[in-house]
């Protein structure tokens, strides 16, 4: 079986994606922001070494014509974050699976690959955020993961790692590169200077 990259994605509807990036450029250009670069990022993630899965919200998202219409989809459901994300994570397909966000410019397929590698001898991989979050968690069993994996962290915090990591005290965990999400107009500047292409 293929590993499996799993990218959460919202419907890039004005006010309701990206809302503090929207506060610096106008909820329309943050919107028109996540829509192309959620299109590039999956763009340039297909690999054959992978199966890429589409978690969309809302759920009735799934439909949407905004993303390829060749990949699979499956709606995010409700919850807070780290409950959307263990349930993503374990609807995956057997095998390892990596899951992503699509609010980081600078992925590429070798970042990806360097997660499912260090699945090989690892439980978990998590690659760093540069604001103490993580950008990608991936697990080589998703389906046995902790119930509590996801539920003490202090979300958009610089604490998010280190509490995602104090919940698998007895895996063996590896990081991964560390890259940068974008949240706002200062983070848009700082990420590659193709955000506009």
């Amino acid at each position: 079986m293929k590993p499996t990259l799993i990218i959460m994605l919202k419907l890039p509807r004005p006010g309701r994606v990206k809302t503090r990036l929207g506060r610096d450029l106008g909820m329309v250009g943050a919107a028109w922001w996540f829509r192309h670069q959620s299109t590039r990022l999956i763009r340039r993630l297909r690999d054959p070494r992978w199966q890429i899965v589409l978690a969309v919200a809302p759920d009735n998202a799934v439909t949407a014509r905004v993303w390829p219409a060749d990949l699979p989809r499956i709606p995010q459901g409700r919850g807070d974050l780290g409950q959307r994300m263990a349930r993503m994570l374990g609807a995956a397909a057997p095998g390892p699976a990596c899951l992503i966000g699509a609010d980081i410019p600078d992925i590429t397929r070798t970042h990806i690959a360097r997660a499912f590698a260090a699945l090989g001898d690892h439980d978990a991989a998590f690659g760093p955020a540069t604001d103490g979050g993580y950008w990608l968690v991936g697990l080589k069993h998703p389906q046995r993961q902790p119930r509590d994996m996801f539920a003490n962290v202090r979300w958009s915090s610089e604490h998010a790692l280190s509490d995602s990591m104090a919940a698998l005290p007895d895996y063996r965990t590896a990081l991964t590169d560390e890259l940068s999400d974008v949240d706002t107009a200062a983070d848009l500047q700082r990420s590659r200077p193709n955000f506009s292409q």
